[in-house]
C-alpha cells in the first residue's frame, strides 16, 4: 500500500506469488545481502559492519552525477563499496519501471510479501482473527544542509545557534512490531528498535522546523538498542456495527464493533494514538520535517526518544472517537529518565475526533487539548532571577542546565519547580478528486515555560496538500507540498533576547519572526513497499531569528516494510 486510507498505518512488506518472490525485491535483496557480506568477510570487527551499514553513509549532492549517483547513500570511508552500490542502486532503479507494476491505492494489499501472508497463503494463519503477529521496517535518511548567511552565531558564549557552515545528517532505524492475543480483547505488543543517527548541529538551532523527524535528543553515531514499545491492550465490545480490524503492525486482524471501549497500558508514544492524519504524519513516507509529525507546539510528555509509559482510554461510538491518556514526563527536559509520580508530575491530553464523508470523499476532524504539570521553568521567573542577582546566571547552574557559557544571561535551571503548560489545537484532513489529500493542524501553547518534550515553538499551523501519482500514471507514488509557521510567546522572546537559551535554540539575542519552513517530497514506490523518497527543505527565521538563514536542506530516505 503507498497511498494512505484512514488512519495512517505502517503497512507490510514485499509482494509475493506462492513462494516465489517477484523480480524487483530480489534485486534489492541481493544487492543488500551480497554487498553487506563481502564487506563483512574483509571487516576485521563488528564495529567495521555496523560502521558499514549506518554510520559511514553520506549523502551527496553532485547534481553533475547521473540521477541515481546523486540519490545514492555514500559510504564515503569505503569508496569501493559506495561505487559497488551505486552500480547496483542504478540497475534496480533502471529495472523498476518494468517489474514495478502500480497497484490501486488500499487499506491493505493482502498480496503483499511478509511473514504473516506467508503464513496465510500456507494455511497456517488467519489474517482476519489473529493469535499473533509480526512485522518490521528500516528507513535510511539523510540530510544534506548548505551554509548559509548569519549576522552572528552563539553570541556572548550561548551554545544553541545552527551551524552557518555546510553539514550532513542522517538516522537509520529498524523497528520489529509483535503482537500476540492473550484472550477475548486483550493482546500485548512489543516493538524492539535500533537506531543510529548524526543530526545537524547536535540538534540545536531549529526550533519547530527539525528537518528529520527520527532525529532524537540522545541519539549517537553508534547504532542503540532499546524497547520503544511494550503495552496491554483491552478492547470491550458494546454494539453497533461490526468493523473489520485489519492486521497491520500493533494491530491484531480481528473484528470489533463500532461501539467499543478500548484501554491501554504501558510504554508506547502519545502520537500512537493522538493527533493522527492520514496525509500528515507517517512521516518514513511522507514529510520529512518534524513540523509535519504532529503540531509543532504539542509538547506532550515523553523521554528523550519520544516514548512514554502509561495509560489511554479510548471510546468509540460509530463516526466518533474520544482518547483522554495519563502519560509520565522525564525528570530533566529532554533527558531519558522518566518521573514515577503520576498523580503529581504527568502529561494529560484529551482528543475529540468525528469522521465523515464530503461528496463521498472521507475525513476527519480532531480537536486535542492537553495539560502538563513537570518541573519546568518559567520564562520570567528565569529573567526575574537574574536580573535580582546576576550571580545565577547561565554559568552557575547548580543543577541541569543547557551548558550555555553566557555569563551574562539568565537561565531556567534556577526557576524550575512543579508549573503547568496547557495547549489545545486543531487537525483537518480531507480526502478530494480521488487522488489528493488535504490537511491542516494548528495548536495555541500557552508559552509561558520552557520546552520540556517536543520542539520550541508555542504556537503553530501546518497545512498542505498529498497526492498519489495515478495522473502521471504511477499510482503507487506519492507527491507533496507543505509549509508550516510556528511562534513563541512575548516572555519566550524576551527570555532569548536577553541570551537565555531552551532545549534547543538560543543565539544570544533574537530578531524575532516566525519560523517557516516549506517541504516538498516526492515518494517513488519502487515495488509495493520499498520507497526511495527525496526531499527540498526551505527554512526562513531558523529559530525564529530574522538575523539568520533562510536555510535549504535537501534530503533522501530509502524505507522498506515486511
Amino acid at each position: 500500500m503507498c497511498w494512505p486510507s484512514g488512519a495512517p498505518r505502517v503497512p507490510s512488506g514485499i509482494s509475493i506469488k506462492g513462494i516465489g518472490l517477484r523480480p524487483l525485491p530480489v534485486l534489492i535483496l541481493l544487492q543488500f545481502v551480497l554487498l553487506y557480506c563481502w564487506h563483512a568477510a574483509r571487516a576485521d570487527s563488528t564495529k567495521v559492519i555496523l560502521d558499514t551499514l549506518s554510520n559511514r553513509i553520506e549523502f551527496t549532492a553532485r547534481l553533475k552525477k547521473p540521477l541515481f549517483l546523486t540519490l545514492a547513500m555514500e559510504f564515503h570511508s569505503r569508496p569501493r563499496m559506495f561505487r559497488s552500490f551505486a552500480v547496483g542502486f542504478g540497475i534496480v532503479m533502471l529495472t523498476a519501471r518494468l517489474f514495478a507494476a502500480p497497484a490501486e491505492p488500499d487499506a491493505r494489499d493482502d498480496n503483499d510479501f511478509d511473514f504473516m501472508n506467508l503464513l496465510s497463503e500456507k494455511g497456517l494463519h488467519d489474517l482476519k482473527n489473529e493469535r499473533f503477529n509480526a512485522y518490521g521496517q528500516m528507513t535510511y535518511m539523510s540530510s544534506w544542509k548548505g551554509a548559509f548567511p548569519a549576522k552572528y552565531t552563539n553570541l556572548g558564549g550561548t551554545s544553541n545557534s545552527l551551524s552557518p557552515d555546510a553539514e550532513q545528517s542522517f538516522t537509520f532505524t529498524a523497528t520489529a512490531f509483535l503482537g500476540v492475543k492473550t484472550w477475548q480483547g486483550g493482546e500485548i505488543y512489543y516493538a524492539p528498535e535500533i537506531i543510529a543517527m548524526r543530526p545537524l548541529s547536535g540538534l540545536l538551532g531549529l526550533g519547530g522546523v527539525i528537518q528529520n523527524f527520527e532525529l532524537q535528543k540522545n541519539g549517537s553515531e553508534t547504532p542503540i538498542y532499546y524497547t520503544s514499545r511494550i503495552f496491554f491492550k483491552q478492547t470491550f465490545n458494546f454494539g453497533g456495527k461490526k468493523v473489520d480490524v485489519p492486521s497491520d503492525p500493533m494491530q491484531l486482524g480481528t473484528t470489533v464493533d463500532s461501539r467499543r471501549l478500548v484501554l491501554r497500558v504501558g510504554n508506547f508514544s502519545t502520537l500512537d494514538f493522538f493527533d493522527k492524519n492520514s496525509f500528515s504524519g507517517d512521516l518514513r513516507r511522507q514529510f520529512f520535517n518534524m513540523a509535519f509529525l504532529t503540531y509543532a507546539a504539542y509538547d506532550f510528555a515523553a523521554d528523550a526518544r519520544g516514548y512514554t509509559w502509561g495509560g489511554v482510554v479510548e471510546y468509540f461510538h460509530d463516526d466518533w472517537a474520544f482518547r483522554y491518556a495519563r502519560t509520565l514526563p522525564p525528570v530533566h527536559p529532554n533527558q531519558q529518565a522518566l518521573v514515577v509520580d503520576p498523580l503529581n508530575y504527568y502529561g494529560d491530553q484529551i482528543e475529540i475526533e468525528h469522521k465523515h464523508r464530503l461528496s463521498g470523499q472521507s475525513g476527519a476532524l480532531r480537536l486535542l487539548a492537553y495539560r502538563n504539570r513537570e518541573s519546568s521553568g518559567r520564562f520570567d521567573d528565569a529573567m526575574s532571577t537574574y536580573t535580582n542577582d546576576p550571580t545565577q546566571n547561565a554559568t552557575t547552574c547548580p543543577g541541569f542546565s543547557y551548558q550555555s557559557n553566557n555569563s551574562n544571561a539568565p537561565d531556567l535551571c534556577w526557576a524550575r519547580k512543579a508549573n503547568t503548560k496547557i495547549g489545545v489545537g486543531l487537525n483537518v484532513e480531507q480526502q478530494f478528486l480521488d487522488h489528493f489529500g488535504f490537511f491542516a493542524r494548528g495548536m495555541y501553547s500557552d508559552g509561558l515555560t520552557e520546552v520540556y518534550s517536543y520542539t520550541s515553538a508555542d504556537r503553530s499551523l501546518a497545512t498542505g496538500v498529498v497526492a498519489n501519482g495515478k495522473l502521471w500514471h504511477r499510482a503507487s507514488d506519492l507527491f507533496g507540498v507543505g509549509y508550516a509557521w510556528g511562534w513563541i510567546s512575548p516572555t519566550h522572546v524576551a527570555y532569548l533576547n536577553m541570551g537565555g537559551v531552551d532545549g534547543f535554540i538560543g543565539d544570544g539575542k533574537i530578531n524575532y519572526g516566525s519560523e517557516q519552513v516549506l517541504d516538498i517530497f516526492y515518494s517513488l514506490c519502487l515495488y509495493k513497499t520499498i520507497w526511495l523518497s527525496v526531499d527540498y527543505q526551505h527554512i526562513a527565521n531558523p529559530a525564529f531569528n530574522r538575523d539568520r538563514g533562510p536555510v535549504d536542506i535537501f534530503g533522501v530516505r530509502m524505507h522498506t516494510e515486511f
